[in-house]
């Protein structure tokens, strides 16, 4: 990681615990202690082995995007591969979206393969990942509108969930269409800025347009590859799927840890609404998935939980979420050394 990522991660942690601080000031830190300390103890060590069911559900599904691409790797590598990639997601900012290229490099160099196929596998696995999450939340709000009426934090939560279900789609469907006009466009502008940076960092590439614009062709012929292919498809929206309903698993888990159950049905709407804050340009989306998380949690009609009972939830969930890839996928990132590509 080199200064100016460095800084950014920095800035970005620091914003994390800015928000985490404002949500313990206005839900209370000693009613979270207290609902922590009562927490089942082997209820919560369940919550741990869920997400690693998320984890290996998820592997699955790269290591089946990554053998439509001709690409083959073992179920125990691709888990491996999965927990770097969310080790990447977790310490940058912007999640996904900022994680990704450092996945792609640990794509290339644990199956070595190019760079761009690597890109074009986590860019379609986390691609994929968004149509059950959709789904479910679309699913689990309509099912409670037909329950009780709709807050207005509810509200806002369902409006954007039905506002991301039109626009990803639409802007991938135009991207799709004018893949060969961002491809030269891209080209033309990546290349020159690439041959400046090359004058400063050493990189073993050819870095003509050309050579760019060949590179960027070669990536939209791999997401082809992997929306033409309906079996890999198919395995892998379920294998998301699984994966999906693991992370609910584990934050119902942990609201039973604390003494608290909550409906199950509560979580399809919940979890999916709560991913939507790792688009935030906090590493990760940590801070503002717990806010919006216990924000939805605590106002859906029907679950008597405050706010210092869905915090406490909330903690131990993303305590597993987050820190067990981080775990895992540092010691991944560490031994393969991406940094040294």
């Amino acid at each position: 990681m080199n200064g100016a990522q460095l800084r950014t991660t920095i800035l970005g942690f620091l914003g994390t615990f800015a928000i985490l601080g404002l949500l313990l000031h206005f839900v209370g830190v000693d009613g979270l202690v207290g609902e922590l300390q009562q927490a089942d103890a082997p209820t919560v060590g369940l919550v741990v082995l869920v997400t690693l069911g998320w984890l290996a559900a998820w592997g699955f599904g790269l290591r089946t995007v990554l053998g439509v691409l001709g690409v083959e790797v073992s179920a125990v590598k691709s888990f491996f591969i999965l927990n770097g990639a969310m080790f990447s997601n977790n310490v940058t900012p912007f999640g996904q979206a900022g994680g990704e290229p450092i996945t792609a490099l640990l794509i290339s160099k644990m199956t070595d393969t190019e760079y761009e196929r690597g890109l074009a596998a986590i860019a379609s696995v986390d691609s994929l990942n968004f149509v059950p999450s959709i789904t479910l939340a679309l699913g689990g709000a309509a099912f409670y509108a037909t329950q009780t009426s709709f807050g207005r934090r509810l509200q806002l939560a369902t409006a954007a969930i039905v506002a991301l279900s039109l626009a990803v789609p639409i802007l991938g469907f135009v991207g799709w269409r004018k893949r060969r006009t961002i491809r030269n466009a891209v080209g033309r502008f990546l290349a020159p800025a690439l041959q400046r940076v090359a004058r400063v960092v050493p990189i073993d590439a050819s870095l003509s347009r050309e050579n760019v614009e060949k590179r960027i062709g070669e990536f939209f012929d791999s997401i082809e590859r992997v929306a033409t292919d309906r079996r890999g498809l198919a395995l892998t929206l379920t294998a998301s799927t699984v994966g999906w309903t693991f992370q609910m698993v584990a934050l119902w888990l942990a609201f039973v840890a604390i003494g608290s159950p909550v409906p199950f049905s509560v979580l399809l709407f919940a979890i999916p609404v709560g991913a939507i804050a790792g688009a935030t340009p906090l590493p990760g989306g940590a801070g503002g998935i717990e806010i919006v998380l216990v924000g939805v949690l605590s106002a859906v009609p029907g679950v008597a939980v405050g706010s210092e009972t869905a915090l406490a939830a909330v903690v131990i969930f993303r305590g597993a979420i987050y820190w067990v890839p981080v775990i895992i996928g540092g010691g991944v990132v560490s031994i393969v050394g991406v940094d040294s590509m």
